[in-house]
């Protein structure tokens, strides 16, 4: 009890067990308590907190009618640290929620280093290098300082350099985070505008199953190390290192994707003996850039002969997207290995049934063949179809007429059976082949119409003395506007053209 002068009157025994330097009588001794009393003349309202030794105590005032105030002390201690450690553990949730929120915003490699070096720079340390594992003798490194920006380096340096850092990236057997001597430290870990340092951290950043690489974390020379933050610091490296190894795993299979689609993407055609090439291609699905339709124009025996013939392929694989694709990759593979038969397409698709024909496979294929080779001023094809849409002629004069030839699906039965026949193309006279995703093509005002034969028909008799490519993209235009926004199966066609001649004239005269 403490008068308005600020005198202690009374204390009882626990108060005196907790402060035995305040005595009654003499003015009350406890800086946080009596500089509150002083402050508080009159009415006291609400309690004030302070420390006496290691412990913390909330003082309650209750002011009574003759000027005093009794100050009623409860300890806080355990409740402040778990209050503490409430706060310090929310901050740690948010950081590390942040920093998922950050790492999984992209699977760029490089990207994810950078993030990882801003973050830790921003929380943990004063300067921080992500390392990743070597690559050609080199080590991928992002240096980053606090409040500046990330920089890449590749190092010709050892990792044994630096003690604890190849320990770290060899990832098997784990091994715990470790501190550094500041002074074993190479020149080459400083980044720019850190000189002295205090305190060095190498922690390793665990990956899926591989080592993703370390985190080094640097304190400057006075700062207080980062041993509170070694928890979270060992937390926040292993979301770094699952980050970057999600991104050194997509940029693999990225590679290996790139590489093998390479050779399923249709070519980009060009003229080959005296012949117009031209094709276009559209997947069904907007995001697939393969699926089962597919085309090829191939060179058949010697390229510097005087009269070079082309084979030219175009199918169409049951089934839409990768699983399509895969199989188109074997059939166009396996065509590739038949050229040397290319004067005989029965004999060609008869091996190719062989090689397809499964009786508990359900996949097939439809094909047209054409052999095209220069004839005088025009040029002759020889077209073979197997269960395949009949390509279409378009004439001099704007006639449009169907190859007249039919032929078994590819894959089904044990044996197939086809018709060839030969066409004659003067000059300016087109050979359109096409997928059936061309006339089936939904859309049109009702939104569900079918392009259908005739409406191509249409399409083909103003193409008449077009190129190759005009016309190849005049036909591709046409269904892609019909089908609009639509959904739509996967789209090729190949034009095959015979030149002007020389005046620049098409037909036969």
């Amino acid at each position: 009890m403490v008068d308005a002068d600020g005198v202690v009157e009374a204390v009882n025994d626990l108060a005196a067990d907790t402060l035995p330097d305040e005595q009654p009588g003499a003015p009350l001794s406890t800086s946080w308590l009596a500089a509150a009393h002083v402050t508080r003349p009159g009415p006291v309202e609400g309690p004030v907190e302070g420390r006496v030794g290691e412990r913390t105590f909330e003082a309650q005032p209750a002011p009574g009618p003759d000027g005093t105030t009794m100050w009623w002390l409860v300890d806080v201690t355990a409740l402040r640290d778990a209050q503490r450690a409430l706060r310090i553990e929310q901050r740690r949730t948010e950081f590390l929620g942040q920093t998922a929120q950050a790492l999984t915003a992209s699977l760029n490699v490089e990207r994810s280093m950078e993030t990882a070096a801003q973050l830790a720079t921003t929380h943990l340390a004063d300067a921080a290098v992500v390392v990743a594992p070597q690559s050609r003798n080199r080590l991928p490194a992002v240096f980053c300082v606090h409040g500046g920006e990330p920089v890449h380096a590749l190092l010709a340096v050892d990792p044994e350099d630096l003690p604890g850092l190849a320990e770290a990236m060899q990832g098997y057997p784990p091994v715990p985070s470790r501190w550094i001597d500041p002074a074993a430290a190479p020149a080459w870990l400083l980044p720019e505008g850190m000189t002295e340092v205090g305190s060095i951290m190498v922690i390793p950043l665990p990956g899926h199953g591989v080592p993703a690489g370390a985190l080094v974390l640097l304190g400057r020379a006075g700062r207080t190390a980062f041993t509170d933050d070694e928890v979270v610091a060992g937390l926040f490296a292993a979301r770094c290192g699952a980050a970057m190894s999600a991104a050194w795993m997509y940029a693999q299979q990225a590679s290996i994707t790139e590489t093998l689609m390479r050779d399923l993407l249709p070519p980009t055609l060009r003229r080959v003996g005296g012949v117009e090439f031209a094709g276009r291609y559209h997947a069904a699905r907007e995001f697939d850039r393969v699926g089962g339709d597919f085309y090829d124009v191939h060179v058949v025996g010697d390229p510097g002969a005087d009269q070079v013939e082309s084979l030219t392929v175009l199918g169409d694989v049951c089934g839409k997207g990768l699983t399509a694709a895969v199989l188109t990759g074997k059939i166009r593979s396996t065509l590739h290995a038949l050229l040397p038969m290319a004067h005989d397409h029965q004999q060609m698709l008869s091996l190719l049934n062989g090689a397809l024909y499964d009786r508990d496979n359900t996949m097939f294929v439809t094909l047209v063949l054409v052999s095209a080779v220069r004839h005088g001023g025009g040029v002759r094809l020889r077209v073979t179809c197997a269960g395949h849409p009949a390509p279409l002629v378009v004439r001099a004069g704007g006639e449009v007429e169907a190859v007249g030839i039919d032929g078994h699906l590819i894959g089904v039965l044990p044996e197939v059976e086809s018709t060839t026949a030969e066409v004659l193309l003067a000059p300016g006279e087109t050979c359109l082949l096409y997928t059936d995703g061309i006339t089936e093509a939904r859309g049109g005002p009702l939104g569900d119409t079918m392009f259908d034969d005739e409406r191509l028909h249409q399409a083909l008799a103003h193409c008449a003395g077009m190129p190759a490519d005009a016309l190849a993209e005049h036909v591709h235009m046409r269904a892609a506007q019909w089908v609009g926004a639509g959904h739509h199966d996967d789209m090729a066609l190949v034009a095959i053209t015979a030149p002007p001649d020389r005046a620049g004239r098409i037909g036969k005269g």
